[in-house]
């Protein structure tokens, strides 16, 4: 029964590590290398919370899901 236990409570911490996601600032520079490896000037990525994105295009979403990666040209 122990074993069983122990077994559920790591698999849970290694789901919630996983769904944890990428921080911000590191998928902001992903994507802004390959915005400028296309020769792309004159826009800004900005990092909002989920769903404030008013004006602009959402590229990506970062830390779990709560926040978003906005491309505004």
């Amino acid at each position: 029964m122990k074993k069983v236990l122990l077994a559920t409570v790591l698999f849970g911490l290694a789901g919630s590590a996983l769904a944890a996601g990428k921080p911000c600032d590191e998928l902001k520079s992903e994507i802004d290398a390959k915005i400028q490896a296309k020769g792309a000037s004159g826009y800004s990525l900005d990092i909002v919370d989920k769903g404030s994105a008013a004006d602009g295009k959402v590229v990506g979403t970062c830390e779990g899901g709560t926040k978003e990666i906005v491309y505004k040209r």
